[in-house]
């Protein structure tokens, strides 16, 4: 029944398409689509369920120093009769950009609309919705090019050492989120046991010193740090002051 409607469509929606596309009418926004769809699927029972699979969320850099997040979704649509309850699952994926809060919405209609187009056979002409504007992006380097293995390691293991001052959990948290992913496990046991051991010292001197540093900090103007989360720069300005 459910290719029965379909083909229904087809047929009611030729000569409609015809007309529009003899006129340089072309279905460029999710709203044409619907305005398309929506007399003629009401009439012969038809109904498409969307449903979102997945969504992956970039950040990149427009050519201006922007910022532009870009979002890939995979999404499925049932398109169901109402007659007798039938139905065809079609896959599609929908892929946009925004410099705001846009480029989900924008991907979710792309992947409306080509499930449309290629399960209804809409004619068109030219690029539509989210490729109606083309983000012109920075262009992406690697990180190999530009950087030797050896200062991007010595960077890596810096800014962990960092991490180091506020504990083990904030190590660890801090590992995950900027060692190179391509080799975690060689990195870890090229640095692991030291980090930690710089980690566990940072932990033992907090127990040992705080109430002493409390009193001594406050004292110090230089040592006045607006944030003090876990003391951190407190014990790197009081290790220099030798407080």
């Amino acid at each position: 029944m459910l290719y029965a409607q379909i083909v229904g469509y087809w047929e009611e929606s030729a000569t409609i398409d015809a007309d529009e596309m003899a006129q340089g009418y072309s279905f460029r926004g999710i709203d044409d689509v619907y305005n398309a769809l929506a007399p003629v699927m009401a009439k012969h029972g038809l109904v498409i369920m969307p449903r979102i699979l997945s969504r992956e969320l970039t950040e990149r850099a427009s050519a201006k120093g922007g910022v532009l997040f870009s979002v890939v979704v995979e999404a499925e649509f049932d398109f169901v009769s109402s007659h007798d309850g039938s139905k065809h699952t079609v896959k599609t994926y929908g892929e946009a950009m925004d410099s705001a809060d846009k480029a989900t919405n924008k991907a979710m209609s792309a992947a409306y609309k080509y499930a449309a187009f290629q399960t209804f056979c809409i004619p068109t002409e030219g690029d539509n919705d989210a490729d109606a504007v083309t983000h012109v992006v920075q262009r992406v380097i690697d990180r190999q090019q530009t950087v030797s293995p050896e200062n991007y390691e010595a960077t890596t293991l810096a800014a962990l050492r960092s991490a180091a001052l506020s504990g083990q959990e904030a190590l660890i948290a801090a590992f995950q989120r900027i060692a190179p992913g391509y080799e975690k496990d060689a990195f870890w046991n090229k640095h692991g046991e030291s980090l930690s051991a710089y980690a566990v010292d940072m932990e033992i001197y907090e127990s040992q010193n705080l109430p002493i540093l409390r009193e001594a900090v406050p004292h110090r103007a230089s040592c006045r740090a607006p944030d003090r989360q876990k003391h951190a720069r407190i014990y790197v300005c009081c290790y220099a002051m030798g407080c």
